[in-house]
């Protein structure tokens, strides 16, 4: 060959001389891989057969020219300037040498076959790397348009990838999550600390190789409580080997809710069957003893102990009858006249009634009343009750005293209000309880009071939600229906 044109980077245009035995293998490897573009990736050009034109090997459609031999070849493409003989015949060699011009390389058979055998090699890496790179974007396609978050983890527990969703939700980039633990990268996402992660769920499927699943909870940066499902999956080779894990966190925060509200309204249907029992079999019992406790304490003949006692047996009737009241004005329907109430004048009044109580407690309030608010369609007694109840509460989280916070305001559909206090907050263990009957972290009262508010919002179509971090306070939010203006044809 000329080693003056392979250093001046020289393409070969190539003839290739042969009969129909020696050129078929060719023919074979080429086509049955990449077509006719294999052979112009060669740079062939013309084929020379000693068989003659029509015992041409290369199939229809590969417009090759063909020539009987390699003198009519080179008169009719003078660009040749390599020629690929795959006989092996020693005549038709000693030919070749003889009257090939010295611009034009001579590769025999031998040679010929390890160049073709490599170039099908690298045409083949070349196909499967195009099937790879084509399978990737799919897979990429289809994780990125996912609204889960989604990690390919090594059996390691490194991050070896990560959706665009995970890094949109979170304002990062797939660099910061790549090579790193997948605690370090779950706790990026809020989850909690990487202690509370052994073995669920990833160190589960990494350990038994089985799918495994788990759900977390956190707190965002308004301080709202949101619930995640993280599953896992278990992805091995041909010989079951663990290779990957992939693990999807998905948001249930809404499902969760609705899953919360269904349990408290089996609660509020059980209340309901039994209140009217419990009016009647515990009150009844309830006035007599309280009736005779009364009347011995007005005779006036017991010693101090037993007057004492007999305080205390009052008390305690007076206490449980307020509790019965409670829950069976809970149970009942609430018949509030709904009309188009102003948010920022039932907000004043709440406040206005509580002042007093709050600056014995030490509590300022403040007014933060937005302008041009939309008219909320709801009773307003029963919304000032709620008000009234999430003051009260404010003032006992705050012993010490602080600052509650009345705010209104309007989202896109609702019109809010909302209560804010600057106390110790609300722990998340006991974040999902606070709304149920009965449940009280004060240890007074019937926990009813935040029962009361969401069985009121869910009423009239509203919503009530708690945000709290701890440390820094708790909101409580009423989101109010607003009242719509009439259909003119119906005002008609």
């Amino acid at each position: 060959m000329n080693p003056q044109a392979l250093d001046q980077g020289k393409r070969y245009l190539v003839g290739v001389i042969g009969n129909k035995a020696s050129l078929l293998p060719f023919w074979e490897l080429f086509v049955n891989q990449g077509s006719g573009n294999v052979l112009s990736e060669l740079g062939l050009v013309a084929a020379a057969l000693t068989g003659g034109p029509s015992a041409e090997p290369f199939g229809p459609g590969m417009n090759l020219p063909v020539y009987p031999d390699f003198q009519a070849m080179l008169t009719a493409h003078p660009e040749i300037n390599l020629v690929l003989e795959s006989t092996g015949d020693v005549e038709l060699l000693h030919s070749l040498r003889r009257d090939l011009p010295p611009e034009i390389a001579l590769v025999e058979r031998a040679a010929a076959g390890f160049f073709v055998r490599l170039l099908s090699t690298e045409q083949m890496w070349v196909a499967c790397k195009v099937d790879l790179m084509h399978t990737q974007t799919l897979l990429k396609s289809i994780s990125d348009q996912l609204s889960d978050d989604i990690f390919f983890l090594s059996p390691q527990g490194h991050v070896l990838d990560v959706n665009e969703t995970a890094c949109k939700r979170l304002g990062r980039t797939k660099k910061d999550f790549i090579g790193k633990d997948f605690r370090e990268a779950f706790q990026v996402l809020h989850c909690p600390p990487p202690e509370r992660l052994c073995d669920t769920p990833v160190e589960t499927t990494v350990r038994t190789g089985e799918p495994s699943e788990a759900v977390q909870s956190e707190i965002d940066d308004a301080g709202r409580v949101r619930y995640y499902r993280i599953y896992t999956y278990p992805i091995f080779d041909d010989e079951r080997r663990l290779v990957n894990v992939v693990a999807m966190r998905r948001d249930i925060t809404r499902r969760t809710e609705m899953e919360q509200r269904l349990q408290q309204s089996e609660k509020l249907a059980s209340i309901g069957q039994l209140s009217t029992y419990i009016a009647h079999e515990i009150r009844n019992p309830l006035f007599a003893i309280s009736g005779f406790a009364n009347s011995l304490l007005r005779q006036g003949n017991q010693d101090q102990a037993s007057r004492e006692k007999l305080a205390i047996i009052l008390e305690e009737s007076k206490r449980l009858d307020t509790i019965l009241k409670s829950i069976i004005n809970f149970s009942r329907p609430t018949e509030g006249r709904e009309t188009a109430m102003d948010v920022n004048l039932v907000a004043e009044q709440s406040a206005e009634i509580m002042r007093q109580d709050c600056e014995k407690a030490g509590a300022r309030v403040r007014l933060e009343s937005a302008q041009g608010l939309a008219k909320a369609q709801a009773d307003p007694e029963m919304i000032k009750q709620c008000l009234i109840n999430l003051i009260k509460n404010a003032i006992e989280a705050m012993p010490e005293g602080g600052e509650i916070i009345i705010r209104t305001g309007m989202t896109l559909d609702r019109v809010t209000v909302e209560v804010t206090d600057t106390g110790p907050g609300i722990p998340l263990e006991v974040r999902d309880k606070v709304f149920s009957p009965f449940f009280s972290t004060k240890g007074k009262g019937s926990g009813l009071g935040l029962a009361m508010i969401r069985k009121i919002m869910d009423d009239i179509g509203g919503d009530v939600t708690l945000s709290s971090v701890e440390g820094e306070g708790a909101s409580v939010t009423l989101h109010l229906p607003p009242a719509l203006a009439p259909d003119a044809k119906t005002e008609e």
